[in-house]
């Protein structure tokens, strides 16, 4: 069997990376897996070329069984999330869910976390528009990546408030691959 160099990166990649994991969950400390918020968001476009579109949706999210001390008082918090939504402009809707994982990065008693994370995205409709008029979007297939790089505050003891500078594409495996990308505000309860 011939195995190309990019399917020997990728492999290489994902053994690294599987790696670290297991290694930062040995390295970890232990708690119980629980849900740990539940929210709504909505995101506007960054620019024209995102074609208007909007996205809404509305979200769980728990801790994992882990919190990795960094020391001088940091902590690391992987979480993962669940969320099901809209995606449309004008009277073009479809439906978009999502399952993320990502951490959240905070220090000592300060309200305010550092959040990245990036995981699949299923898209119910891939084209928005006509091809015809400069208006339209297509995203090539209903399989989507999303992510996304921002920041929240805890206001109140229950409540949290958040902004995410959020990027969806297909990752070129499907074409065309335009992306959307959002400014993504948001919303939540802390249970």
């Amino acid at each position: 069997m011939d195995v190309s160099p990019g399917n020997r990166r990728s492999s290489c990649l994902l053994k690294c990376a599987l790696f670290c994991l297991l290694a930062a969950a040995g390295a970890s400390r232990a708690q119980e897996l629980r849900f740990e918020s539940a929210g709504a968001r909505f995101g506007i476009p960054v620019s024209e070329a995102s074609e208007k579109l909007h996205e809404g949706d509305v979200f769980v999210s728990g801790d994992l069984p882990w919190i990795w001390e960094l020391g001088s008082d940091w902590r690391l918090k992987p979480r993962v999330e669940l969320s099901a939504g809209w995606l449309g402009k004008n009277d073009q809707n479809g439906v978009v869910g999502s399952a993320d994982p990502w951490v959240a990065l905070g220090h000592g008693k300060v309200p305010l976390w550092l959040e990245a994370g990036a995981g699949p995205t299923i898209l119910s409709r891939t084209k928005f528009g006509t091809a015809d008029r400069a208006g339209s979007k297509d995203f090539g297939i209903p399989f989507q990546f999303t992510s996304h790089i921002g920041f929240y505050c805890e206001v109140a003891s229950r409540i949290r408030l958040g902004y995410r500078f959020q990027h969806m594409s297909n990752a070129g495996l499907g074409s065309p691959n335009p992306g959307l990308t959002l400014h993504v505000f948001y919303a939540s309860y802390l249970f």
